[in-house]
């Protein structure tokens, strides 16, 4: 009787059904490379999924930091969760990578859209993607493992080995899904269409890899079942591109109380326009990322009372940053002894400012003028590079209450500000208000004291903001001060005297100033309107 020697048995193969002729199936080289291809695809994909829910929620809510955590920490954990779950599915590889591809997929290209949704018609955004990060984080994680088994049933090589292949090619794919979101799919596609293009890719990636390396491995039936689901979802991914335009305007429409006229989407920021009829007249208003900048209603109040006071004393030079819709630059032009350099970051904001007919009336052709030069440049990059020195620098810039706002309310771009002012020259700086959110209010104050700037509050009533404020600023002690050229609609003496007073129940607050590393007004202005 000879005994029997268990190490020499060959180890079984796991199957989900029964196994063709070898005969039948691909080489296995072709098959290795087209699964190493397939995991490549896969890992890019996820990435995009990823980057597509940090860039929307950077969009919509504004803070990358905070979204960009949310988004990462959930699917990293539930990646993991994924993992330990693929275990015990491991015993029918194909099957469940192509339902696990599919639902990927499916989801992946949809969450965009889905998301888009919850926070246009439920305010439930934050709630949704936690759910959406984890579900795809899941379904992200349960790749590997399952993708393990199926190069490993190609080829059998040491366990070192195949780690390393595999993962090589997934961390390269990451790298080109990560480099193709901002510079090829958010380009050419948008949020919305973009995902569902990378859903597209991944539904074809994943058919290709169970239909054409593992189709011998499956059973007529299966193959049917399968076959019939990757039509519908890829079905259902091309219908949501069909749809995705009117899908977006619909709820954008939902997220405003007035008749949208216009709306671009850029790679800087969401711009709509809106415009009703009232006993005033037309009321026109431009938002950006959802955020009030103006209503023509009332916007000679805001920009009367941030120009002018700047403009009292030598304003030959002067310099304006942000404020691409040229009514800032509008009132600068009151001057005819004035000429202007305006720095707007947001090419497709000087498009508007310049042709659409309802901006353009507001501004007057501003933009247009020939004491006009505008130039399309980060403001805080434009103040590093040059060296001219202006009379008057004009800071009209969005709330702080985002990560790539935040750094133009530093000690650091004060700094910059008054670096470019000339001797005896005036900064002003639109501050937000000192009734709905003090705290901000004053950490401006004391982050352009930080920056050795002397600094002069005030505020004026501007109905569609409610309570606003500004800081006047220089290398010396400001006053408030008018030289007009021509009588203003609403500033005049007197109101520039009571503009310096400050009730009882807004008393200045002493503040700690923000800086790049330490970006104080991005939490006092997020905690604050968050209430209102």
């Amino acid at each position: 009787m000879t005994a029997t020697d268990d190490s020499a048995q060959p180890e079984p193969e796991l199957t989900d059904f029964p196994v063709a002729d070898d005969a039948a199936r691909p080489s296995a080289r072709w098959s290795r490379a087209a699964l190493l291809a397939v995991v490549f695809v896969c890992a890019a994909c996820g990435l995009v999924y990823e980057l597509a829910l940090v860039s929307l929620g950077s969009f919509l809510i504004g803070n990358t930091a905070t979204q960009a955590s949310i988004v990462l920490a959930v699917m990293v954990f539930a990646m993991g969760i994924g993992s330990l779950a693929a275990k015990p599915l491991q015993s029918r590889p194909i099957v469940t990578f192509a339902a696990i591809e599919l639902a990927l997929a499916l989801l992946g290209g949809l969450s965009v859209m889905a998301l888009y949704a919850a926070f246009a018609y439920l305010a439930l955004y934050t709630p949704a993607l936690v759910v959406v990060a984890f579900v795809l984080g899941v379904l992200i994680g349960a790749e590997i493992p399952l993708l393990m088994v199926l190069l490993q049933r190609i080829r059998r090589q040491d366990a070192g080995s195949a780690v390393a292949d595999m993962f090589a090619v997934d961390y390269i794919g990451a790298l080109v899904g990560g480099l193709c979101f901002p510079f090829l799919l958010l380009p050419l596609f948008g949020q919305l269409e973009g995902a569902l293009v990378v859903g597209l890719v991944n539904a074809a990636a994943g058919s290709f890899l169970v239909f054409g390396v593992f189709r011998h491995d499956l059973s007529g039936p299966a193959r049917a079942v399968l076959g019939v689901a990757a039509v519908s979802v890829i079905a259902a991914l091309i219908a949501g591109m069909v749809f995705a335009d009117r899908f977006e305007v619909t709820a954008r429409q939902a997220m405003f109380r007035d008749p949208i006229v216009a709306a671009e989407r850029t790679p800087y920021q969401d711009i709509v326009i809106t415009e009703r009829t009232t006993p005033l007249g037309p009321d026109t208003r431009l938002y950006l990322n959802g955020d009030l900048q103006f209503s023509s209603i009332d916007e000679y109040r805001y920009h009367e009372s941030l120009v002018h006071p700047a403009m009292a004393g030598t304003h030959q030079r002067v310099l304006v940053l942000g404020g691409g819709d040229g009514l800032a630059l509008r009132e600068v032009l009151r001057y005819p002894d004035a000429s202007a350099t305006l720095v707007e970051l947001d090419p497709e904001m000087i498009r508007l400012g310049r042709e659409d007919e309802r901006l353009a009336r507001l501004n007057k052709g501003s933009l247009d003028d020939p004491r006009s030069t505008v130039i399309t440049a980060d403001a805080f990059s434009w103040l590093r590079e040059n060296s001219g020195v202006f009379d008057v620098i004009i800071v009209d810039m969005p709330d702080p209450d985002e990560s790539a706002t935040a750094k133009l309310y530093s000690t650091e771009f004060y700094s910059l500000v008054g670096a470019h002012l000339a001797d005896g020259g005036r900064a002003v700086i639109q501050a937000g208000s000192p009734y709905f959110a003090p705290k901000s209010f004053w950490c401006i104050g004391a982050t352009a004291a930080s920056a050795g700037l002397r600094t002069l509050p005030y505020h004026v009533d501007v109905p569609s903001f409610g309570d606003w404020g500004y800081f006047l600023a220089g290398d010396t002690e400001p006053e408030l001060a008018l030289d007009l050229p021509v009588q203003l609609r609403f500033l005049d003496e007197a109101e520039l005297t009571a503009a310096s007073v400050f009730p009882a129940d807004r008393p200045p607050l002493d503040m700690p100033p923000s800086t790049l590393m330490n970006p104080r007004i991005l939490r006092y202005a997020q905690s604050e309107w968050a209430v209102y």
